[in-house]
């Protein structure tokens, strides 16, 4: 908690303290005159011993004065008990009579009802004090009071770390779209002329991590125009009409601050399709989205105002959003081919010292499917991994490890597994790997590993030579084999089946599936979707529902099984054929653990016996452990020297001496 918050706790504290005191010196001032309260028998004793000067009767107070001066009052429980004190017994009425008492009954008198309610309306004014700084000071920078404000945060990109185009790489396409944004923002003059009308609204489409928040970022740099953020969630509120209040509270401060870029962060959260839900068209969220469609476009100009949005979610969006004079454009940011990952790779390694050995373009081969985030996170993986060997530049097997350990998780070397799991897990990623060598015209196989990784015991990975954007039917019956190689190397081999191959089943049992229901393969069923709707919507679909009966049902199980069947008997083929290369596969997993793709095609090949290999790899890990040192020296060496020159410079600014000691002959040296 920094100081301002202590300032401010302090002071608080003080107010209470305040109104207290305040409430109790009220109070005793109140009673300071009031004579001391007695029970009723005090009073009659007193009255029996004659010691009574005065007596004051008012309603049931009995009020009395004392010989020496002292005053006491009681309260009587009923006229009765004060009425006895008159009776012949001559109590009070004698003493009266004969003028030793002094007696008086004024009427009653009403009371100061302000100096009676003082505490009380201290105290009303103090709570309603708090209530209001508790509710004008909410956490994280809000008030609660304006919660019908908007949460958009407003970026001017003046400063030095300005995000251009030039930052975003891989994108080409889409920069052009945005680019005619950035020319209106920055000369409107030249489309008004030609009466052209520039898009109010683009939204980017795409998976996410790839780009599409910094894209937009870029644009606004670009055009130098003020930038406001804000996230579709941040508009749905649990108050009616909140939501509504922000989008229209957004776009007052856009208009103060245009021309302006207003960027809506997963739009979906708020765009859903009206009528889609339990609540009807009286929800919140509806009439959010109703306020945004007409702000976006209804009677009021919103000149200089462009709208970006991002999801990856625009099956769902609301069509009334989607259409012309909204978001006129949608622009795809998918993920980057070969070139783009290039791209990407080289933007993101700038500040990254990386070995000679490290080839973008090599690189980008072996990334299929990932985003911009992904390779990101890939290079500060690497460079950690680099830093943990207090290496000083990052090497390609750093890269390698960093791959593998985004798509696969970290490896887990310290589990412990029996002797008979690791041989049927070596058995079932060799079957993986021959299956997918010994067919024509399958993805080269790139690595494998009995090293546990995330939940799997191992994995066979392979890589694509060249980028592919349909898959043929030949291409998936081929996936389907190599998937199920793993299962026909237990059988064969071991002569037994476990649970390790279930994911595999699962994918092929789901590519099966889509061939038959989605892409028409199947023959006998013909090109014909039968998939089952993919979107359900609360109020529109209550359960998915197919498309087809249940003959059509039968028929498809029996399609699905059909090629199954089929892959099975030809993985079992491939390794029957080509036991002996399983056999020296499975025992070399065994004994090194990994293998790359040239460590496998020359054991698949023969080039290499597994002896042969096991010394090649025994030499290749002691050559990096001799490097390791090396640069583990460099890199202490060239910390040491970082430190005695801060330590020097420090020196250099004090008057006082600097003692510096090191662990040589030497324990201290002053500068």
């Amino acid at each position: 908690m920094d100081k301002k918050k202590y300032r401010n706790i302090g002071f608080y504290a003080v107010i209470i303290l305040i109104v207290i005191v305040v409430t109790f010196l009220v109070k005793n001032t109140m009673t300071a005159d009031q004579p001391k309260e007695v029970p009723f028998s005090k009073v009659v004793k007193e009255i029996k011993a004659k010691n009574v000067d005065a007596v004051e009767i008012i309603d049931t107070q009995i009020k009395i004065k004392l010989q020496d001066g002292k005053e006491y009052v009681c309260y009587a429980s009923s006229i009765i008990e004060i009425s006895w004190l008159f009776d012949e017994t001559g109590l009070l009425g004698d003493l009266i009579k004969d003028g030793k008492v002094e007696y008086s009954s004024p009427p009653p008198k009403g009371g100061n009802i302000l100096l009676t309610l003082l505490p009380t309306l201290l105290m009303i004014a103090a709570l309603v004090f708090f209530m209001y700084i508790i509710l004008n000071s909410g956490a994280g920078g809000g008030k609660v009071m304006q919660f019908g404000k908007s949460r958009a945060k407003m970026h001017r990109q003046s400063g030095p770390p300005k995000v251009t185009f030039g930052d975003v790489a891989g994108l080409d396409e889409e920069k052009e779209e945005l680019m005619e944004v950035v020319d209106f923002l920055k000369n409107p003059k030249k489309y008004n002329d030609l009466g052209a009308r520039i898009p109010k609204g683009i939204l980017l489409i795409g998976p996410p991590g790839t780009g599409k928040t910094y894209i937009s970022k870029a644009a606004a740099g670009e055009a130098d125009v003020p930038f406001f953020t804000i996230s579709g969630s941040d508009f749905v509120e649990m108050f009616v009409g909140v939501g509504a209040s922000r989008v229209r509270d957004l776009f007052e401060q856009a208009k103060k601050n245009s021309p302006c870029i207003i960027f809506i962060d997963e739009i979906d959260a708020v765009g859903r399709k009206r009528g889609a839900g339990l609540g009807g068209g009286h929800d919140e969220r509806e009439q959010t989205l109703n306020q945004l469609l007409v702000e976006m476009d209804g009677f009021s100009e919103n000149s200089g105002i462009i709208i970006l949005a991002a999801t990856n979610r625009p099956d769902i969006l609301d069509p009334a959003l989607l259409r012309p004079g909204r978001f006129d454009r949608q622009v795809v940011i998918g993920i980057p081919d070969i070139k783009g990952r290039e791209e990407i790779f080289r933007v993101h390694s700038k500040n990254k010292p990386l070995d000679d050995e490290v080839n973008p373009k090599v690189l980008a081969r072996r990334t299929p499917g990932f985003t911009p985030a992904d390779i990101e996170n890939m290079l500060n993986e690497a460079a950690l991994l680099t830093a943990r060997r207090n290496g000083r530049k990052i090497r390609m097997s750093e890269v390698e490890e960093a791959i593998t350990k985004v798509i696969a998780g970290p490896a887990k070397k310290s589990r412990v597994i029996s002797e008979s799991e690791r041989k049927l897990t070596a058995f079932h990623e060799a079957g993986h790997a021959i299956v997918a060598r010994a067919m024509p015209e399958t993805d080269p196989v790139h690595q494998i590993t009995i090293i546990p990784r995330g939940r799997a015991g191992g994995f066979t990975m392979t890589l694509p030579q060249e980028e592919k954007y349909y898959g043929t039917k030949t291409d998936m019956e081929r996936e389907i084999v190599h998937l199920l190689g793993g299962r026909g190397a237990e059988k064969l081999t071991l002569h037994d089946v476990s649970t390790g191959a279930s994911n595999d089943i699962l994918r092929a049992t789901e590519i099966a599936r889509d061939m038959v229901t989605k892409y028409g393969f199947s023959e006998k069923l013909g090109p014909v979707n039968y998939s089952a709707t993919d979107e359900v919507f609360l109020g529109k679909d209550f359960t998915t529902h197919k498309n087809y009966s249940e003959e059509i049902a039968s028929e498809i199980d029996e399609e699905i099984k059909k090629i199954i069947n089929q892959a099975f008997c030809k993985a079992e083929e491939i390794l029957l054929e080509h036991k002996e290369k399983l056999d020296v596969v499975a025992n070399a997993l065994l004994e090194v653990e990994t293998l790359d793709g040239d460590q496998f095609e020359a054991l698949f090949t023969g080039e290499l016996t597994l002896e042969e290999l096991v010394g090649q790899i025994q030499s290749e890990k002691e050559t990096l452990k001799e490097q390791d040192a090396i640069e583990a020296a460099e890199t202490e060496k060239k910390l040491a020297e970082a430190a005695l020159a801060e330590i020097e410079l420090l020196s250099a600014d004090s008057d006082e001496p600097t003692v510096v000691e090191f662990n040589g002959p030497d324990e201290s040296e002053e500068k």
